[in-house]
């Protein structure tokens, strides 16, 4: 989208696409405004209707991520004519209803294309206060940085894809990814968040430094203190990575700087891309540790993992 033309000025536009952020936000009165997003993705995992439940929170965490409230759904579904028992479409699509259910979130429709690759999610609309919006804009100098749940599972996914994930830890990858955000969004809204992002297809650095590229930052990672999924480092070192591995990186480029004792298993966690993922979460150093106790409540992995500087030649640094 960054090769489109600048829209003309809409002062409604709270957040738009220029900062590359998880939705968009449109003024609607003062007091409310809409969060719109959209996202999907073909199967991570064997089960259908496991499947269709990790889309749909992989799509609401968007609004979450926002501190918005999600209210509404149109799901958005490519399968095969043919080829296929449609049995398994049902059940990714009563995955998906049961988490939207599940956190209050109507499904209005959709739309259904014949495709050979099966593709599914949702676009979700919620609401938001105009005045209390999360974007990734927001991280401050001094700001204290927290992730909630931990990461791998694009590295688990490749690893189940080629049968080589041990039961245990396809178990735990499927039961973070369906650890909602709703939680974390609550205690955004009641700390008063005003930086964060989920993070999800680029990886923990591709979001952070989306982060910090938006707020015009630095931020400094501790990798030693980055929550990472039982079994990932182990199928990373036996090469199951995922295309994000490489495009991730890309995307990243040079605007980085990464100690040179890390190992080539840790850096591809850092760039793994993330399904469902967790909030990075920029806020103020003395309500830090208050933050993370809340957050442990429902996100026992949540940790603080960096923290944000003034900008210097590259916007993120890994230790």
């Amino acid at each position: 989208m960054s090769g489109l033309p600048k829209q003309p000025f809409n002062e409604n536009v709270i957040v738009g696409f220029d900062t590359a952020d998880d939705a968009g936000v449109y003024r609607l009165r003062d007091d409310l405004a809409l969060v719109q997003t959209l996202d999907f993705f073909t199967p991570i995992v064997d089960d259908p209707y496991d499947y269709g439940r990790i889309a749909a929170l992989n799509s609401i965490n968007d609004v979450w991520a926002m501190g918005g409230k999600p209210i509404s759904a149109m799901a958005i579904t490519c399968f095969p004519k043919e080829g296929v028992d449609l049995a398994i479409l049902g059940e990714i699509m009563r995955g998906g209803l049961d988490i939207l259910t599940m956190n209050g979130v109507a499904l209005l429709g959709g739309h259904t294309v014949d495709n050979k690759q099966i593709m599914f999610g949702y676009s979700v609309t919620g609401v938001i206060d105009p005045n209390k919006v999360a974007a990734n804009t927001g991280a401050s100098k001094g700001d204290s940085i927290i992730l909630t749940k931990p990461i791998g599972t694009g590295i688990i996914s490749t690893g189940i894809k080629f049968e080589k994930a041990d039961p245990d830890v396809v178990a735990g990858s499927i039961e973070t990814m369906l650890t909602p955000g709703a939680d974390a969004a609550s205690a955004m809204r009641d700390f008063d968040v005003r930086g964060a992002t989920d993070i999800t297809g680029f990886g923990l650095l591709g979001h952070a430094w989306e982060l910090a590229r938006a707020s015009k930052v630095t931020i400094e990672i501790d990798s030693a203190s980055v929550p990472i999924l039982p079994g990932a480092l182990e199928l990373a070192a036996a090469g199951m990575l995922t295309n994000g591995d490489r495009t991730n990186r890309e995307y990243v480029g040079n605007d980085i700087e990464i100690a040179g004792d890390l190992s080539k298993e840790l850096r591809s966690i850092l760039y793994d891309p993330q399904t469902a993922g967790g909030m990075l979460i920029s806020i103020a150093p003395e309500r830090a540790e208050t933050l993370l106790a809340r957050l442990r409540q429902n996100y026992p992995d949540a940790a603080i993992i960096g923290r944000v500087v003034e900008h210097k030649s590259f916007s993120l640094f890994v230790s």
